[in-house]
């Protein structure tokens, strides 16, 4: 195994710097799909469970979700939530049980809601509730995407090391070029935030700024 005294911000940086580095690339049709911009992970002012890395990561989605409309282009904003038991969450609820906890983000909570910043059309955009990490995990969402005859996935949302993380990998299985927006995902903390941009980068995506693929949906 290499070692490294770098942090993991300075690999990603290193490996964003490559300009050899290989691409998946953008196809023909994209979906943005935002993955749980729920204020129990928006809003640290209100919860322990939020975080914030770009302060401009909301306006960047919706800048991002308005020329998608304007191409008539599938907006997809997923968000988890559970019933009052929490047993609808599974396994994944059994580990800790706290105010905190996964499993307590209720239906009808405000902890469930999407985050008032969002520009969420509720008639025109896609809501998807999900209870396991990847957007795609027993939802519509594949065939949402082959219905509408989408090739590239444009992730966003929380958590990097997390939920984007899951969603991406599973974008990639199935058959999606995946495009992760480095200014609109987010984590707790920079150490998981930026090893995992770098090993999408490496692996499962590529991993671009919301300048790049602002320019790709004007053309």
């Amino acid at each position: 195994m290499e070692q490294s005294d770098k942090t993991a911000r300075e690999i990603y940086a290193e490996v964003k710097a490559n300009p050899a580095r290989a691409r998946f690339g953008f196809g023909g049709k994209a979906a943005l799909v935002n993955v749980d911009l729920q204020k129990a992970y928006t809003r640290p002012d209100l919860y322990p469970t939020a975080y914030a890395t770009d302060p401009n990561q909301l306006d960047y989605v919706n800048g991002l979700v308005g020329l998608m409309r304007g191409k008539g282009w599938p907006v997809v904003w997923t968000h988890v939530a559970y019933m009052e038991s929490g047993a609808d969450c599974g396994v994944w609820g059994i580990r800790t049980d706290t105010p905190d906890s996964l499993q307590n983000i209720k239906f009808d909570s405000d902890r469930a809601e999407f985050d008032e910043r969002l520009d969420v059309d509720r008639v025109r955009d896609v809501l998807i509730l999900k209870k396991m990490p990847s957007a795609f995990h027993d939802t519509l969402l594949t065939s949402l995407l082959t219905f509408h005859g989408v090739d590239t996935v444009l992730v966003t949302g929380g958590s990097t090391s997390g939920c984007v993380r899951a969603t991406a990998v599973d974008s990639l299985s199935r058959g999606f070029r995946t495009i992760v927006v480095e200014e609109c995902v987010a984590d707790r903390h920079e150490s998981f935030h930026f090893a995992n941009l770098t090993d999408l980068q490496l692996k499962y995506a590529d991993v671009e700024s919301v300048q790049t693929v602002k320019q790709w949906l004007e053309k």
